[in-house]
Protein backbone atom coordinates (compact mmCIF):
# COMPACT_ATOMS: atom_id res chain seq x y z
CA UNK A 1 0.00 0.00 0.00
CA UNK A 2 1.27 3.60 -1.11
CA UNK A 3 1.79 6.30 1.68
CA UNK A 4 -1.18 8.38 1.88
CA UNK A 5 0.40 12.35 2.79
CA UNK A 6 -3.73 13.68 3.10
CA UNK A 7 -6.84 12.69 4.78
CA UNK A 8 -8.18 13.67 1.44
CA UNK A 9 -6.76 11.10 -0.40
CA UNK A 10 -7.45 8.47 2.36
CA UNK A 11 -11.36 9.09 2.63
CA UNK A 12 -11.26 9.55 -1.83
CA UNK A 13 -10.30 5.57 -1.85
CA UNK A 14 -12.89 5.00 0.84
CA UNK A 15 -15.45 6.80 -0.87
CA UNK A 16 -14.65 4.69 -4.46
CA UNK A 17 -14.73 1.61 -2.33
CA UNK A 18 -10.73 1.13 -3.04
CA UNK A 19 -9.94 0.32 0.36
CA UNK A 20 -11.20 -0.42 3.76
CA UNK A 21 -10.51 0.56 7.39
CA UNK A 22 -9.67 -2.84 8.21
CA UNK A 23 -6.98 -2.88 5.02
CA UNK A 24 -5.79 0.59 6.38
CA UNK A 25 -5.65 -0.07 9.63
CA UNK A 26 -3.54 -3.83 9.00
CA UNK A 27 -0.84 -1.18 6.91
CA UNK A 28 -0.56 0.55 9.73
CA UNK A 29 0.26 -2.24 11.79
CA UNK A 30 2.35 -3.51 9.51
CA UNK A 31 4.19 -0.33 9.36
CA UNK A 32 4.78 0.21 13.52
CA UNK A 33 6.06 -3.29 13.72
CA UNK A 34 8.78 -3.06 10.53
CA UNK A 35 9.46 0.56 12.35
CA UNK A 36 9.76 -0.77 15.74
CA UNK A 37 13.20 -0.16 16.50
CA UNK A 38 12.55 3.68 16.26
CA UNK A 39 10.88 3.52 19.56
CA UNK A 40 7.95 6.04 18.53
CA UNK A 41 5.07 4.01 20.23
CA UNK A 42 5.12 3.29 23.93
CA UNK A 43 1.96 0.77 23.26
CA UNK A 44 -0.28 0.28 20.36
CA UNK A 45 -3.68 -0.11 20.95
CA UNK A 46 -4.38 -3.08 18.25
CA UNK A 47 -8.13 -4.27 20.50
CA UNK A 48 -10.09 -1.15 20.77
CA UNK A 49 -8.22 0.78 17.18
CA UNK A 50 -9.47 -2.29 15.39
CA UNK A 51 -13.00 -2.10 16.74
CA UNK A 52 -13.07 1.48 15.80
CA UNK A 53 -12.29 0.73 12.44
CA UNK A 54 -14.87 -1.71 12.16
CA UNK A 55 -17.78 0.78 13.83
CA UNK A 56 -16.97 3.43 11.40
CA UNK A 57 -16.67 1.10 8.63
CA UNK A 58 -20.19 0.46 9.12
CA UNK A 59 -20.70 4.51 9.51
CA UNK A 60 -18.96 4.89 6.36
CA UNK A 61 -21.29 1.81 4.48
CA UNK A 62 -24.30 3.45 5.77
CA UNK A 63 -23.05 7.78 5.57
CA UNK A 64 -23.33 8.57 9.29
CA UNK A 65 -19.52 8.78 9.48
CA UNK A 66 -17.85 11.74 11.25
CA UNK A 67 -15.31 14.18 9.24
CA UNK A 68 -12.47 12.44 10.28
CA UNK A 69 -13.27 8.81 9.12
CA UNK A 70 -10.55 7.10 7.82
CA UNK A 71 -7.67 9.48 9.64
CA UNK A 72 -5.10 6.92 11.76
CA UNK A 73 -3.65 9.32 14.70
CA UNK A 74 -1.78 8.54 17.30
CA UNK A 75 -1.62 10.60 20.33
CA UNK A 76 1.01 11.64 22.84
CA UNK A 77 1.46 9.58 25.73
CA UNK A 78 0.57 12.54 28.12
CA UNK A 79 -2.56 12.82 26.86
CA UNK A 80 -5.58 10.37 28.94
CA UNK A 81 -7.52 7.97 27.08
CA UNK A 82 -9.88 6.47 28.95
CA UNK A 83 -9.17 2.80 29.51
CA UNK A 84 -5.68 3.07 28.65
CA UNK A 85 -2.49 3.47 29.66
CA UNK A 86 -1.04 7.02 30.01
CA UNK A 87 2.51 7.74 31.64
CA UNK A 88 3.83 10.69 30.14
CA UNK A 89 7.24 8.08 29.04
CA UNK A 90 7.67 8.22 33.26
CA UNK A 91 8.78 5.37 35.96
CA UNK A 92 6.32 7.45 38.01
CA UNK A 93 3.47 6.64 36.11
CA UNK A 94 4.15 3.20 35.14
CA UNK A 95 0.86 0.99 34.13
CA UNK A 96 -1.50 4.19 35.16
CA UNK A 97 -4.58 3.52 33.66
CA UNK A 98 -6.34 6.73 32.95
CA UNK A 99 -9.92 6.30 34.59
CA UNK A 100 -11.71 9.19 31.89
CA UNK A 101 -11.14 10.98 28.41
CA UNK A 102 -9.00 14.12 27.13
CA UNK A 103 -11.26 16.84 25.86
CA UNK A 104 -8.94 16.24 22.61
CA UNK A 105 -9.59 12.69 22.38
CA UNK A 106 -13.49 13.10 23.12
CA UNK A 107 -13.59 15.24 20.06
CA UNK A 108 -11.07 13.05 18.31
CA UNK A 109 -13.47 10.10 18.91
CA UNK A 110 -16.78 12.27 18.00
CA UNK A 111 -15.64 12.46 15.06
CA UNK A 112 -14.53 9.14 14.33
CA UNK A 113 -10.88 9.16 14.23
CA UNK A 114 -8.90 6.15 14.67
CA UNK A 115 -6.56 6.31 17.61
CA UNK A 116 -4.06 3.74 16.90
CA UNK A 117 -1.37 3.86 20.01
CA UNK A 118 -0.21 6.46 22.55
CA UNK A 119 3.56 7.54 21.48
CA UNK A 120 7.16 8.13 23.46
CA UNK A 121 7.76 11.18 24.60
CA UNK A 122 10.26 13.08 27.31
CA UNK A 123 9.35 12.84 30.20
CA UNK A 124 6.64 14.64 31.58
CA UNK A 125 7.18 16.36 28.51
CA UNK A 126 10.79 17.75 29.61
CA UNK A 127 13.28 17.85 26.80
CA UNK A 128 14.09 18.56 23.40
CA UNK A 129 15.75 15.38 22.04
CA UNK A 130 13.32 12.92 23.51
CA UNK A 131 15.96 10.99 25.51
CA UNK A 132 14.88 11.81 28.64
CA UNK A 133 11.70 8.86 27.92
CA UNK A 134 11.78 6.35 30.70
CA UNK A 135 11.37 3.96 27.15
CA UNK A 136 14.38 4.83 25.96
CA UNK A 137 15.25 7.21 23.48
CA UNK A 138 13.11 7.50 19.80
CA UNK A 139 15.19 7.46 16.69
CA UNK A 140 15.00 9.64 13.59
CA UNK A 141 13.99 7.67 10.76
CA UNK A 142 16.00 9.85 8.55
CA UNK A 143 18.89 8.90 10.24
CA UNK A 144 19.02 6.47 13.18
CA UNK A 145 21.44 7.91 15.05
CA UNK A 146 19.90 11.43 15.32
CA UNK A 147 17.25 12.52 17.62
CA UNK A 148 14.04 12.97 17.07
CA UNK A 149 13.63 15.76 18.65
CA UNK A 150 11.36 16.02 21.64
CA UNK A 151 9.37 16.16 23.57
CA UNK A 152 7.34 14.97 21.08
CA UNK A 153 9.56 12.82 19.39
CA UNK A 154 7.53 9.72 18.90
CA UNK A 155 4.48 11.70 17.28
CA UNK A 156 6.72 13.36 14.70
CA UNK A 157 8.66 9.91 14.36
CA UNK A 158 5.62 8.13 13.63
CA UNK A 159 4.13 10.54 10.74
CA UNK A 160 7.93 10.41 9.36
CA UNK A 161 8.52 7.01 9.19
CA UNK A 162 4.49 6.20 7.83
CA UNK A 163 3.24 4.73 11.41
CA UNK A 164 -0.10 6.94 11.11
CA UNK A 165 -1.30 9.96 9.02
CA UNK A 166 -1.54 12.32 11.89
CA UNK A 167 -0.13 12.90 15.58
CA UNK A 168 -1.20 14.90 18.54
CA UNK A 169 1.70 16.52 20.61
CA UNK A 170 1.72 19.23 23.44
CA UNK A 171 3.82 22.21 22.96
CA UNK A 172 4.83 24.05 26.46
CA UNK A 173 8.04 25.31 24.79
CA UNK A 174 8.54 24.20 21.02
CA UNK A 175 7.63 19.95 21.80
CA UNK A 176 5.51 19.74 18.84
CA UNK A 177 7.30 22.58 16.10
CA UNK A 178 11.09 21.03 16.41
CA UNK A 179 10.37 17.88 16.44
CA UNK A 180 8.64 18.33 13.35
CA UNK A 181 11.32 20.49 11.98
CA UNK A 182 13.95 17.28 12.89
CA UNK A 183 11.59 15.00 11.11
CA UNK A 184 10.31 17.03 8.30
CA UNK A 185 6.68 17.68 9.27
CA UNK A 186 3.83 20.21 9.68
CA UNK A 187 4.16 21.05 13.21
CA UNK A 188 1.12 23.26 14.81
CA UNK A 189 0.52 25.06 17.92
CA UNK A 190 -2.16 27.49 17.76
CA UNK A 191 -3.14 30.18 20.03
CA UNK A 192 -2.62 29.72 23.96
CA UNK A 193 -6.19 28.32 24.89
CA UNK A 194 -7.36 27.87 21.57
CA UNK A 195 -7.83 23.85 22.35
CA UNK A 196 -8.48 22.47 26.22
CA UNK A 197 -5.95 21.14 28.04
CA UNK A 198 -8.63 18.87 30.45
CA UNK A 199 -7.11 15.66 30.54
CA UNK A 200 -3.61 16.53 29.36
CA UNK A 201 -0.78 15.99 32.01
CA UNK A 202 0.43 19.03 32.87
CA UNK A 203 3.75 20.54 32.54
CA UNK A 204 3.85 23.99 32.61
CA UNK A 205 -0.08 25.38 32.84
CA UNK A 206 0.68 28.73 31.69
CA UNK A 207 2.26 27.60 28.51
CA UNK A 208 1.26 24.01 27.74
CA UNK A 209 -0.68 23.62 24.52
CA UNK A 210 -2.07 20.96 22.34
CA UNK A 211 -0.43 20.64 19.11
CA UNK A 212 -0.92 18.62 15.65
CA UNK A 213 2.34 16.92 13.27
CA UNK A 214 0.68 16.35 10.06
CA UNK A 215 2.26 15.46 6.79
CA UNK A 216 -0.48 18.15 5.08
CA UNK A 217 -1.77 21.71 5.96
CA UNK A 218 -5.12 20.29 4.67
CA UNK A 219 -4.97 18.03 7.98
CA UNK A 220 -3.51 20.48 10.55
CA UNK A 221 -6.33 22.73 9.59
CA UNK A 222 -9.40 19.76 10.02
CA UNK A 223 -7.79 18.97 13.17
CA UNK A 224 -7.86 22.18 14.97
CA UNK A 225 -10.93 22.63 13.70
CA UNK A 226 -12.44 19.98 15.14
CA UNK A 227 -10.07 20.33 18.52
CA UNK A 228 -10.47 23.72 19.12
CA UNK A 229 -13.44 25.63 20.92
CA UNK A 230 -14.65 26.37 24.65
CA UNK A 231 -14.99 23.60 27.14
CA UNK A 232 -16.49 23.49 30.60
CA UNK A 233 -13.61 21.78 31.92
CA UNK A 234 -11.09 24.07 31.23
CA UNK A 235 -11.66 27.52 32.60
CA UNK A 236 -8.49 28.46 30.57
CA UNK A 237 -10.15 27.92 27.02
CA UNK A 238 -11.22 30.79 24.76
CA UNK A 239 -14.99 31.02 23.77
CA UNK A 240 -13.99 32.93 20.71
CA UNK A 241 -16.31 30.54 17.91
CA UNK A 242 -14.07 28.40 15.70
CA UNK A 243 -13.60 29.23 12.64
CA UNK A 244 -14.00 26.85 9.20
CA UNK A 245 -10.50 26.44 8.76
CA UNK A 246 -10.60 23.74 6.60
CA UNK A 247 -12.45 25.04 3.85
CA UNK A 248 -11.19 28.79 3.92
CA UNK A 249 -7.87 27.07 3.75
CA UNK A 250 -7.91 28.25 -0.03
CA UNK A 251 -9.06 31.53 0.41
CA UNK A 252 -7.34 34.19 -1.56
CA UNK A 253 -4.54 35.42 0.63
CA UNK A 254 -3.28 39.12 -0.13
CA UNK A 255 -0.24 40.38 -0.47
CA UNK A 256 0.64 39.92 3.80
CA UNK A 257 3.05 41.86 5.76
CA UNK A 258 5.82 39.53 6.57
CA UNK A 259 8.56 40.92 9.14
CA UNK A 260 12.01 38.51 9.45
CA UNK A 261 13.24 38.81 13.04
CA UNK A 262 16.31 40.02 12.35
CA UNK A 263 18.27 38.71 15.18
CA UNK A 264 17.22 35.14 14.52
CA UNK A 265 18.37 35.21 10.96
CA UNK A 266 21.99 36.67 11.95
CA UNK A 267 23.03 34.62 15.17
CA UNK A 268 25.82 33.05 14.75
CA UNK A 269 24.41 29.85 16.50
CA UNK A 270 22.20 28.85 13.34
CA UNK A 271 23.28 26.62 11.26
CA UNK A 272 24.29 27.70 7.74
CA UNK A 273 22.45 25.63 5.44
CA UNK A 274 19.41 26.24 7.19
CA UNK A 275 19.91 29.80 7.06
CA UNK A 276 20.13 29.43 3.51
CA UNK A 277 17.14 27.97 3.17
CA UNK A 278 15.55 30.39 5.18
CA UNK A 279 16.78 33.10 3.35
CA UNK A 280 15.82 31.20 0.41
CA UNK A 281 11.77 30.90 1.49
CA UNK A 282 12.13 34.56 2.14
CA UNK A 283 12.82 35.30 -1.70
CA UNK A 284 9.98 33.17 -2.53
CA UNK A 285 7.71 35.15 0.23
CA UNK A 286 8.41 37.95 -1.70
CA UNK A 287 8.04 36.31 -4.98
CA UNK A 288 4.75 35.92 -4.68
CA UNK A 289 3.63 39.28 -3.53
CA UNK A 290 4.40 39.14 -0.21
CA UNK A 291 5.29 42.69 1.30
CA UNK A 292 8.99 41.51 3.38
CA UNK A 293 10.75 43.20 5.99
CA UNK A 294 13.46 42.86 9.12
CA UNK A 295 12.92 43.89 12.27
CA UNK A 296 14.64 44.07 15.24
CA UNK A 297 13.79 42.09 18.25
CA UNK A 298 16.61 43.10 20.79
CA UNK A 299 14.85 40.76 23.70
CA UNK A 300 16.42 37.19 22.41
CA UNK A 301 19.00 36.99 24.88
CA UNK A 302 16.40 37.02 27.56
CA UNK A 303 13.73 34.56 26.09
CA UNK A 304 15.49 31.33 27.48
CA UNK A 305 16.25 31.97 30.75
CA UNK A 306 12.58 33.45 31.15
CA UNK A 307 11.03 30.34 29.74
CA UNK A 308 12.84 28.41 32.22
CA UNK A 309 12.44 30.11 35.42
CA UNK A 310 8.48 29.97 34.64
CA UNK A 311 8.29 26.57 33.14
CA UNK A 312 10.41 25.08 36.34
CA UNK A 313 8.50 27.19 38.59
CA UNK A 314 5.48 25.95 37.26
CA UNK A 315 6.45 22.29 37.25
CA UNK A 316 7.31 21.93 40.80
CA UNK A 317 3.66 22.80 41.38
CA UNK A 318 2.14 20.92 39.28
CA UNK A 319 4.53 17.74 40.35
CA UNK A 320 4.30 18.11 43.80
CA UNK A 321 1.15 15.36 43.65
CA UNK A 322 3.01 12.54 42.45
CA UNK A 323 4.10 11.64 46.12
CA UNK A 324 4.02 8.09 46.03
CA UNK A 325 0.89 7.94 47.69
CA UNK A 326 -2.21 8.86 45.53
CA UNK A 327 -0.90 6.62 42.21
CA UNK A 328 2.14 5.86 40.32
CA UNK A 329 5.15 4.27 41.56
CA UNK A 330 5.95 4.12 45.34
CA UNK A 331 8.88 2.08 47.11
CA UNK A 332 8.01 -0.58 48.91
CA UNK A 333 10.92 -0.40 51.66
CA UNK A 334 10.56 3.26 52.91
CA UNK A 335 10.09 2.68 57.35
CA UNK A 336 8.14 6.22 57.29
CA UNK A 337 5.89 8.75 55.40
CA UNK A 338 8.96 11.14 54.78
CA UNK A 339 10.64 8.68 53.45
CA UNK A 340 8.13 7.49 51.19
CA UNK A 341 8.07 10.54 49.73
CA UNK A 342 11.58 11.12 48.92
CA UNK A 343 12.29 7.59 48.09
CA UNK A 344 8.98 7.41 46.00
CA UNK A 345 10.09 10.75 44.20
CA UNK A 346 13.67 10.17 44.17
CA UNK A 347 13.47 6.69 42.34
CA UNK A 348 9.88 7.39 40.14
CA UNK A 349 11.57 10.77 38.45
CA UNK A 350 14.09 10.75 35.70
CA UNK A 351 17.43 13.09 36.16
CA UNK A 352 16.05 16.22 33.87
CA UNK A 353 12.46 15.80 35.99
CA UNK A 354 14.34 15.98 39.11
CA UNK A 355 16.69 19.05 37.67
CA UNK A 356 13.49 21.22 37.01
CA UNK A 357 11.94 20.31 39.86
CA UNK A 358 14.61 21.76 42.49
CA UNK A 359 15.14 24.79 39.90
CA UNK A 360 11.21 25.42 40.03
CA UNK A 361 11.48 25.36 43.74
CA UNK A 362 14.35 26.83 44.22
CA UNK A 363 12.63 30.35 41.92
CA UNK A 364 9.52 29.81 44.21
CA UNK A 365 11.39 29.74 47.41
CA UNK A 366 11.81 32.83 50.11
CA UNK A 367 14.26 34.92 49.33
CA UNK A 368 14.10 34.48 45.29
CA UNK A 369 10.76 34.64 44.22
CA UNK A 370 11.16 38.22 43.79
CA UNK A 371 14.59 37.97 42.41
CA UNK A 372 13.49 35.49 39.90
CA UNK A 373 10.20 34.37 39.23
CA UNK A 374 8.23 37.93 39.60
CA UNK A 375 11.07 39.43 37.41
CA UNK A 376 10.42 36.65 35.32
CA UNK A 377 7.04 37.63 35.12
CA UNK A 378 7.74 41.23 34.36
CA UNK A 379 9.89 40.32 31.45
CA UNK A 380 7.55 38.27 29.89
CA UNK A 381 4.95 40.99 29.93
CA UNK A 382 7.72 42.67 27.96
CA UNK A 383 8.19 40.10 25.45
CA UNK A 384 4.38 39.55 24.68
CA UNK A 385 4.23 43.61 24.52
CA UNK A 386 6.86 43.46 21.91
CA UNK A 387 5.44 41.31 19.70
CA UNK A 388 2.33 42.41 20.00
CA UNK A 389 3.33 45.54 18.96
CA UNK A 390 5.60 43.84 15.67
CA UNK A 391 1.58 42.81 14.83
CA UNK A 392 -0.20 45.68 15.06
CA UNK A 393 2.17 46.32 11.57
CA UNK A 394 3.27 43.11 10.70
CA UNK A 395 0.72 39.75 9.65
CA UNK A 396 3.64 36.93 9.98
CA UNK A 397 6.84 36.69 11.86
CA UNK A 398 9.09 34.63 10.84
CA UNK A 399 12.20 33.32 12.54
CA UNK A 400 14.26 29.65 12.61
CA UNK A 401 12.69 26.68 14.16
CA UNK A 402 15.96 25.77 15.75
CA UNK A 403 19.38 26.48 15.72
CA UNK A 404 20.58 23.66 13.92
CA UNK A 405 19.18 20.13 12.32
CA UNK A 406 18.52 17.09 13.79
CA UNK A 407 21.77 16.36 16.04
CA UNK A 408 23.24 12.75 17.29
CA UNK A 409 21.83 10.82 19.74
CA UNK A 410 24.45 11.27 23.00
CA UNK A 411 25.36 14.65 21.86
CA UNK A 412 24.35 17.32 23.67
CA UNK A 413 21.98 15.46 26.73
CA UNK A 414 24.74 15.20 28.66
CA UNK A 415 24.89 19.57 29.04
CA UNK A 416 21.07 21.18 29.93
CA UNK A 417 22.54 24.56 28.91
CA UNK A 418 23.23 23.68 25.27
CA UNK A 419 19.62 21.87 25.08
CA UNK A 420 18.05 24.82 27.03
CA UNK A 421 19.84 27.24 24.29
CA UNK A 422 18.03 24.94 21.75
CA UNK A 423 14.60 26.37 22.32
CA UNK A 424 15.37 30.17 21.66
CA UNK A 425 13.67 29.90 18.51
CA UNK A 426 10.67 28.42 19.93
CA UNK A 427 10.02 29.75 23.41
CA UNK A 428 8.97 33.04 21.94
CA UNK A 429 5.78 32.17 20.74
CA UNK A 430 5.08 30.22 23.71
CA UNK A 431 6.08 32.73 25.88
CA UNK A 432 3.41 35.40 24.21
CA UNK A 433 1.27 32.71 23.70
CA UNK A 434 0.77 33.40 20.09
CA UNK A 435 0.20 30.64 17.14
CA UNK A 436 3.06 29.16 15.43
CA UNK A 437 3.53 26.68 13.01
CA UNK A 438 6.89 24.89 11.45
CA UNK A 439 7.35 24.24 7.98
CA UNK A 440 9.90 21.52 6.17
CA UNK A 441 11.99 23.49 3.26
CA UNK A 442 13.32 19.96 1.97
CA UNK A 443 16.64 18.37 3.23
CA UNK A 444 20.10 19.42 3.68
CA UNK A 445 23.21 17.80 2.14
CA UNK A 446 23.45 14.98 4.81
CA UNK A 447 19.61 14.09 3.91
CA UNK A 448 18.38 16.13 7.58
CA UNK A 449 15.10 17.85 7.34
CA UNK A 450 15.25 21.84 7.53
CA UNK A 451 12.29 23.70 8.45
CA UNK A 452 11.36 27.73 9.02
CA UNK A 453 8.61 29.03 11.85
CA UNK A 454 5.91 31.46 10.72
CA UNK A 455 4.15 33.05 13.81
CA UNK A 456 0.76 35.62 14.12
CA UNK A 457 -1.43 37.51 16.36
CA UNK A 458 -3.67 35.61 18.62
CA UNK A 459 -6.39 33.64 16.89
CA UNK A 460 -5.42 34.75 13.96
CA UNK A 461 -4.34 30.63 12.58
CA UNK A 462 -6.89 30.91 9.78
CA UNK A 463 -3.61 33.62 8.20
CA UNK A 464 -1.15 31.20 9.51
CA UNK A 465 -2.60 27.88 8.23
CA UNK A 466 -3.84 29.79 4.88
CA UNK A 467 -0.34 31.10 4.27
CA UNK A 468 1.76 28.30 4.71
CA UNK A 469 -0.78 26.09 2.40
CA UNK A 470 -0.19 28.73 -0.26
CA UNK A 471 3.47 28.49 0.02
CA UNK A 472 3.98 24.61 0.64
CA UNK A 473 1.82 23.67 -2.56
CA UNK A 474 3.86 26.05 -4.89
CA UNK A 475 6.75 24.49 -3.42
Amino acid sequence: MKKYTSLTAIQGELAQKQLTLKELIAYYFKQIEQHQHLNAFNEVFFDSATKQAETIQAKLENGSAGKLAGMVIGIKDNICYEGHVVTASSKMLENFVSPYSSTVVERLLAEDAIIIGRLNCDEFAMGGSNETSYFGTVKNAADEERVAGGSSGGSAVAVQADMCLAALGTDTGGSVRQPASFCGNIGFKPTYGRISRYGVIAYASSFDQVGTITSSVADAALLLEVLAGADENDSTVSKQPVPSYSSNLKSQISSLRIAVLKETIESDALDPETKAAILAAIEKFKQDGHEVTEVSFDLLEYLVPTYYILTTAEASSNLSRYDGVHYGYRNTQAQSLNQLYKSSRAEGFGEEVKRRIMLGTFVLSAGYYDAYYQKAQKVRRLIREKIETLLQNHDILVSPVAPTPAFKIGENVQDPLVMYMADIYTVLASLAGIPAVALPLGNNKAGLSLSIQLMTKHFNEQALLSLSHSFLEKA
